[in-house]
């Protein structure tokens, strides 16, 4: 049996918010940011945005509810602008693409305190830099909850959220897709894999997910990958991944990409990976005839 949904079972946020808190946002790229904040506004608790400047591409919608628009060289001003407007819980949402500039940071007392382990941080990748703000702003007083906490009704679920189902030959690619993605993911590379035929084709590299399904398409356009063979595009979370941002998330121009690449479907962990958009991305994988799965998570859960 199929589901037609993602987890709209969930009537409230999985995290108990005390009367009178506050959750702000700290808004990047993409539609994330947006169906965090609505769906907070939903559960009765509407957001304070801190709108990324440079990086937000849906601001019309984000600037519905109170904002400021803050630099990434700002970093420093951070904790007191959330003091100011009450904040009390923080999500990281959205794409960041590009690294803040050191030597633009104007001194405070706040980012004096943070420079330095942002500095190591951003030597260890990215999760590792997560991690570090994360314990920052926590020091600070301020929670850091992940999107899957606040608006759990972006996640998937686990089975096939689609019409049609993964065929056996499929099963063998996700395995084996899985077991690269963790691979990758351990060393801080990325989150996706591609497999066709029981084995990997293709790793999510820094181009990230985008730029792993073109290659993919390329590989069959030159014929380094059957016209016909079936494939799998399978997202995971990193094994001790800080779990309250940068989850593995998919949305329509994903299942677009994957149709293109030739691929039969996508397989996500599920309640460990967002799917963006949920109602049209499930809609045009049935329209394009793709499965998606939500896959059972096989580790402990990390830093939810």
């Amino acid at each position: 049996m199929t589901m037609a949904m993602t987890r709209s079972d969930f009537a409230r946020p999985a995290l108990a918010l005390a009367p009178g808190s506050r959750v702000g946002i700290i808004a990047g790229g993409g539609s994330l940011p947006v169906e965090v904040a609505d769906g907070l506004a939903t559960h009765g608790y509407p957001p304070f945005i801190l709108l990324m400047e440079g990086e937000v591409d849906r601001e019309p919608q984000l600037r519905r509810y109170e904002h400021v628009v803050m630099a990434l060289e700002q970093i420093g001003s951070l904790m007191s602008t959330l003091r100011r407007h009450g904040v009390t819980h923080l999500v990281l949402a959205g794409e960041i693409k590009r690294r803040p500039k050191l030597s633009d940071m104007r001194p405070s007392l706040g980012l004096l305190a943070i420079v330095p382990s942002v500095i190591l941080a951003l030597a260890r990748g990215d999760d590792g830099l997560l991690k570090v703000l994360t314990r920052g702003l926590e020091k600070r007083g301020v929670k850091v909850v992940g999107a899957h906490e606040v608006v759990p009704e972006l996640t998937a679920a686990e089975g096939t959220l689609t019409m049609v189902e993964p065929e056996r030959s499929d099963w063998l690619d996700i395995e084996a897709g899985r077991a690269a993605a963790k691979a990758i993911g351990a060393l801080d590379i990325g989150q996706a894999a591609i497999a066709v035929g029981g084995r990997v084709i293709a790793l999510e590299g820094i181009e990230g997910t985008a730029g792993l399904l073109e290659r993919t398409k390329e590989l069959r356009h030159h014929g380094r990958v059957a016209g016909k063979a079936r494939g799998v595009l399978v997202k995971c979370a990193k094994p001790g991944q800080e779990l309250r941002a940068d989850l593995p998330s998919i949305g329509p121009q994903t299942v677009e990409a994957a149709h293109a690449a030739g691929l039969a479907g996508i397989a996500v962990e599920a309640g460990r990976s967002l799917i963006l958009e949920g109602p049209a991305t499930l809609s045009l994988a049935n329209a394009l005839g793709l499965f998606i799965v939500g896959l059972p998570v096989t580790e402990p859960v990390n830093g939810g």
